[in-house]
């Protein structure tokens, strides 16, 4: 079974009041509720991307994240009307 996890995220995403966050619980659930622990990792690849592309945001702590850095507990929410999505860093300014 192939999961479109850009279009789960879009779909619980599209379900919230603009500024609302979905945690990646959520979406991992949201595409498959008794199997969402191994999709966490899909969740979160798929989520870094989407925030490159200004798609999405990633917040840590209520505040948007480098999706190139981030670590840890993180939420998904869409950008607020005329928020500006920082682009991410160079490839070379990136903390391994």
């Amino acid at each position: 079974m192939s999961i479109d996890m850009e279009a789960v995220i879009f779909d619980v995403l599209g379900k919230l009041a603009p500024g609302k966050s979905a945690s990646s619980e959520e979406v991992a659930r949201a595409a498959d509720n008794e199997n969402w622990r191994r999709l966490t990792g899909h969740v979160r690849n798929t989520a870094r991307g989407l925030a490159r592309q200004g798609k999405i945001v990633i917040t840590r702590h209520g505040k948007p994240a480098d999706p190139e850095k981030f670590k840890g507990v993180y939420r998904l929410r869409m950008p607020l009307e005329g928020e500006v999505v920082a682009p991410p860093a160079a490839a070379g300014d990136v903390d391994e």
